[in-house]
């Protein structure tokens, strides 16, 4: 109070004496009135002095609860140094990246039921699986973003990889699950690569808790159902229409395959797709990514979960690699199935189409467009599909759906 006391009162104003002293014990005429003014702005003056005091107090307080948060927050990413060490031993054989600026993301969601949150799922035996894969490509003005599906049980070339124990596996053509089952991220980040010749920049890995304490902080996402659910397996009773899930009935809908659609991991991943669309336009339309107050939890559910390469194992990194995507329209943020079709030594496996495959692998490594319609499969499309500037050469549509599409229009 004391050193307050002083700071306020220096340069022009007057000893506490002389604050003090009565208005009255002055002598009258004009100079009394000269006196009283100009106490009266030094008693306004240190006033002032005081509410200065007190807004920088509230500002220090201020910085120190944004420093706690993003210190918090930026606590909550695991860095995958791990992989991000296997990665490197095989630097030489992985792909160069093409187009500066772009950027493609795996995204894998893992089933592990480690963790009390987790274990309802399912017994914990110890494997991690990847129940879904999606290869995200971010264009390199950020003018749009392709998220690819990879089935689980689509047959690829598994390179050898280091296994939990410090062993080695040998290569195999196996399902493409088995990548991060036998090798964890590294392994099907280098999986990827060697099928669709694709650099893979980032990796990101989320567990079904992640997911579903980001949906309750988002207050829910809607979708659409055509008809109505009750799958016991999936914990979902959910009439047909429209309807908010919060989080643990949104993983049992992107999950649920015994009364959903046809059964086929084909339909998973579409109604996955659409999900994803919708959550999409719940954050945009909340104005989350401009609302501290609504960004927060979201932030805090998410980065709790995430297991990343150390380059986006931060606040900074996210926010690096995210920046310019609020301003993707949403029809221009696309979602769709890597061409497939059942596996020629075993129906309940699938196998990529070509050339259709490679059409798509070439333009996401060129960061070409890529053109999405619903139900249209992997063809040439005729004039009227062309994006603009394309000259005379259709590019190809694959089969899929944008987030600005409803289901239920």
């Amino acid at each position: 109070m004391i050193v307050g006391a002083h700071v306020c009162g220096t340069e022009g104003d007057v000893s506490d004496d002389d604050a003090g002293t009565p208005p009255g014990r002055h002598e009258p005429g004009a100079g009394a009135s000269a006196s009283g003014d100009g106490l009266r702005r030094r008693r306004r003056r240190r006033r002032l002095g005081w509410t200065g005091v007190g807004v920088a107090a509230l500002a220090v307080a201020a910085v120190g609860a944004g420093w706690a948060v993003y210190t918090k927050l930026n606590g909550n990413i695991t860095a995958d140094e791990a992989a991000a060490a296997e990665l490197a031993r095989y630097e030489k054989e992985r792909p160069t990246a093409l187009v500066r600026g772009a950027q493609n993301v795996l995204v894998i969601g893992s089933d592990t039921r480690s963790g009390d949150a987790n274990a309802r799922y399912g017994r914990d035996d110890g494997t991690e699986r990847s129940d879904t894969t999606i290869l995200l490509h971010l264009s390199a003005g950020r003018d749009s973003a392709t998220a690819v599906s990879l089935p689980r049980d689509l047959m690829v070339d598994v390179p050898g990889c280091r296994r939990p124990d410090g062993q080695r596996s040998q290569p195999v053509f196996a399902q493409f699950n088995y990548a991060y089952e036998v090798g964890g991220s590294a392994c099907s980040v280098r999986t990827v690569e060697k099928l669709t010749g694709i650099r893979v920049d980032h990796h990101v890995v989320v567990d079904f808790q992640g997911f579903e304490k980001m949906v309750d902080a988002l207050d829910g996402v809607e979708v659409c159902l055509r008809e109505p659910v009750d799958d016991e397996a999936a914990r979902l009773e959910l009439p047909a229409g429209r309807v908010t899930l919060d989080g643990e009935q949104a993983l049992g809908y992107v999950r649920a395959r015994k009364s959903l659609g046809d059964g086929s991991d084909t339909d998973r991943m579409e109604r996955q797709q659409h999900f994803l669309g919708a959550l999409v336009n719940k954050v945009q339309s909340n104005d989350v990514l401009l609302n501290p107050v609504k960004l927060y939890p979201v932030l805090d559910a998410a980065t709790s979960s995430l297991t990343t390469d150390p380059d986006l194992a931060s606040l900074r990194g996210l926010y690096d690699l995210v920046r310019g995507l609020r301003d993707i329209p949403t029809e221009r943020v696309q979602f769709l199935t890597v061409p497939r079709e059942s596996y020629a030594g075993d129906a309940n496996r699938d196998q990529l189409v070509e050339p259709d495959a490679e059409k798509l692998f070439t333009r996401l490594r060129t960061d070409e467009p890529v053109a999405v319609a619903a139900g249209t499969g992997s063809q040439e499309p005729d004039d009227a599909g062309k994006p603009t500037g394309s000259g005379d050469s259709p590019e190809p549509t694959f089969s899929g759906n944008t987030a600005a599409e409803d289901i239920c229009e």
